[in-house]
């Protein structure tokens, strides 16, 4: 009974102990909400320290905290794009779009091939001749959509 009354008597203590076992936790356990969840901690803490209060009422100013911090992370963290130093590695066809180059195989019947680097690929278009200038404007999966370039 002595530490609930330890505590009881020394609540902004136990806030700011709480919120640097919460930051420590973040270390190893890494996610993200550990983190904001300390800092609500803390900040609980320090406003207790200011103005004593029941505990119910830092419980709920402890909770509101971490709930806001946690939503307000969540959402700038999903706006923010992922930086990768290869944007277009599962996406090989989205690479070649702007490029112009020159039929390898003329488009007949809506399907026509073209050599883009060491690879031959497949493109859908209006019927062309072979060797007819092309510029890629899509893709539908593995198959380039391309314009005739006049």
């Amino acid at each position: 009974m002595q530490i609930v009354e330890l505590v009881a008597a020394n609540g902004h203590w136990s806030w700011l102990v709480a919120g640097l076992i919460l930051l420590g936790l973040e270390l190893v356990l890494p996610g993200g909400f550990l983190l904001w969840m300390g800092i609500s901690g803390i900040i609980t803490g320090l406003v207790t320290m200011v103005q004593p209060m029941p505990w119910s009422l830092q419980w709920l100013i402890f909770g509101a905290l971490s709930l806001l911090t946690i939503a307000i992370w969540v959402r700038w963290n999903r706006s923010r794009p992922a930086a990768s130093d290869r944007p277009f590695l599962n996406r090989r066809a989205d690479y070649f779009i702007g490029h112009e180059t020159v039929l390898e195989q003329a488009i007949e019947q809506g399907y026509g091939r073209v050599v883009l680097g060491d690879t031959v690929w497949r493109v859908a278009g209006p019927d062309l001749p072979a060797g007819q200038a092309v510029r890629i404007v899509g893709s539908d999966g593995a198959v380039l959509n391309v314009e005739p370039i006049l």
